[in-house]
C-alpha cells in the first residue's frame, strides 16, 4: 500500500468530521488547490484508505427505537460463510463481525421494540442451520461514536 503523507492526513481530518464540506473550503484550510484536494481524496480512495461515503440516518428517526448486539455461537466455525448469507437477508442487521471469545460471531441489529426484537432472534437469526445459541445485549445508549485517530 502507497504511504499517505501529512497532508494525506490533514485532508482525512478534514473531511472524517465533516464529509459534506465542499473541497475549496479543505482547498483553503490545507492551502493547497482544489484540483490538489480532489485528486488526493481519489487517490485515498483508489488506495482503500477511505472505504466509503454518505449519509446517516438516526434510526430512531424511522422507528427502531431498539440497538442490539447479538452474540452467536455456531456448531462450527466453518458454518460462518453459510450463516452470514442468511443474515444478510434480515434488513434490520446492520453489522456482523467474525469473533474470537464466546461467540463465534457478533452482529448488531435495530428492532422497533421488544416485540420486534424477539421476532428476529426466535423466528429469524434462531432459525438458521448452524446458529446453535444466541445472546442479547440492549444498547441503552450510545455514549461514543467517531472515527480512528488519523494521526501519524
Amino acid at each position: 500500500m502507497d504511504k499517505i503523507d501529512s497532508l494525506d492526513r490533514q485532508i482525512l481530518g478534514i473531511i472524517s468530521q465533516n464529509a459534506r464540506i465542499p473541497f475549496k473550503d479543505v482547498a483553503a484550510e490545507c492551502g493547497v488547490s482544489r484540483a490538489a484536494i480532489h485528486q488526493r481524496v481519489q487517490h485515498l480512495f483508489d488506495m482503500g484508505v477511505i472505504i466509503g461515503s454518505g449519509y446517516h440516518v438516526n434510526p430512531k428517526t424511522l422507528g427502531y427505537n431498539t440497538c442490539t448486539y447479538v452474540g452467536i455461537t455456531l456448531e462450527k466455525g466453518s458454518m460462518y460463510k453459510n450463516v452470514v448469507e442468511q443474515l444478510m437477508k434480515i434488513p434490520e442487521i446492520v453489522e456482523c463481525h467474525f469473533t474470537t471469545g464466546p461467540y463465534t460471531m457478533m452482529v448488531k441489529l435495530y428492532a422497533r421494540d421488544n416485540e420486534h426484537l424477539m421476532e428476529l432472534l426466535n423466528n429469524q437469526m434462531q432459525e438458521i442451520h448452524g446458529v446453535n445459541s444466541t445472546e442479547t445485549l440492549i444498547s441503552l445508549d450510545q455514549s461514543i461514536k467517531k472515527e480512528i485517530p488519523i494521526g501519524e
